[in-house]
């Protein structure tokens, strides 16, 4: 089998570093895409030494897709991927020497599956291991996957994941949440609805969290839009299901899934204090369109009291 490493490249720093941990897979068979969202910054330079491997390839878009619209770029990607498996990482990121042989035996041991994920180890900016994602079984249902994210686990990343290309293809990409907020664990339930995904044992993957990454960046507004737009493919997907059809444990999943949705959700407040932040106003603006959250009046309250503080706090200053 062959996988198709694609990074959707915009940052140099680390470029280099998620190069070479690909090109150090213990398993051969692969091709890397990297595609150049328009970057300010010189990234042919640093990838000009790899392209003497005609398994490496290099594109640049004529226009910025953006951090909006981060996953359009992921999608290019994709179009220029012919492996049978896709793996979409970080320009930042690194996947671990035997991380594409251990999704091969995982592929040989669970055939037939849209979606496959890698453990993950988080890094650091200086490259030095932080934290771990949680062990997951070996094998589970879309369900699990989603009460489990709901419930705790932590750390879910694009680059977690290996994706049946032509499923991938067929189906529209990766999707959309402004920022990506959200796409990486859409994504994977979606393509573990029918048949479930994997998980590796060991370690493949690593993630490095950074100053310069999205999720550590502002963008509360864009943030609030894509939690909406995820509840509202939650509610579809979970209104979809026929319960009587269900196995254990997947009944149970069910049975306490917004429960546990409520608490992953909860990141919408905190976003919604940075964005109305001096902006009282904004809190009416967005009352509507919160609503889907149940949020009791105390919380607009609070919002609004402390847009109107902080504005009282600017002009002083």
């Amino acid at each position: 089998m062959t996988f198709s490493i694609t990074i959707p490249a915009y940052k140099s720093q680390f470029l280099r570093e998620a190069i070479e941990s690909i090109v150090r897979q213990t398993y051969s068979d692969w091709q890397l895409i990297i595609v150049d969202d328009c970057s300010p910054e010189n990234l042919g330079a640093v990838v000009k030494p790899y392209l003497n491997d005609s398994r490496v390839s290099y594109y640049r878009n004529e226009q910025n897709c953006g951090a909006i619209n981060v996953v359009d770029n992921w999608n290019i990607c994709l179009s220029h991927a012919t492996g049978d498996y896709v793996i979409c990482m970080g320009d930042d990121d690194r996947l671990l020497p035997c991380c594409l042989e251990e999704y091969r035996r995982l592929i040989e041991r669970h055939p037939g599956l849209n979606v496959y994920h890698g453990w993950t180890q988080i890094i650091d900016e200086m490259g030095q291991l932080s934290y771990l994602q949680a062990p997951r079984p070996e094998w589970e249902s879309a369900l699990s996957l989603i009460w489990n994210r709901w419930n705790g686990r932590r750390f879910q990343f694009i680059g977690d994941f290996c994706y049946l290309t032509s499923y991938l293809k067929a189906n529209g990409g990766y999707q959309h949440f402004p920022l990506a907020w959200g796409s990486d664990d859409v994504t994977a339930v979606l393509a573990a609805r029918d048949k479930g995904i994997a998980n590796t044992q060991t370690f493949c993957f690593q993630y490095r969290h950074n100053s310069q990454s999205i999720t550590s960046t502002a963008f509360a507004e864009e943030k609030i839009e894509a939690l909406i737009a995820q509840h509202k493919w939650y509610t579809d997907f979970i209104n979809a299901i026929v319960p009587d059809s269900l196995s254990e444990p997947d009944a149970s999943y069910y049975k306490t899934l917004w429960t546990a949705g409520k608490r992953h959700f909860k990141s919408i407040d905190r976003n919604c204090i940075d964005a109305f932040r001096g902006n009282p106003f904004k809190v009416l603006h967005w009352r509507k369109r919160l609503s889907c959250f149940g949020f009791p009046s105390i919380y607009y309250w609070k919002w609004y009291v402390a847009s109107v503080l902080n504005l009282f706090l600017k002009k002083k200053i």
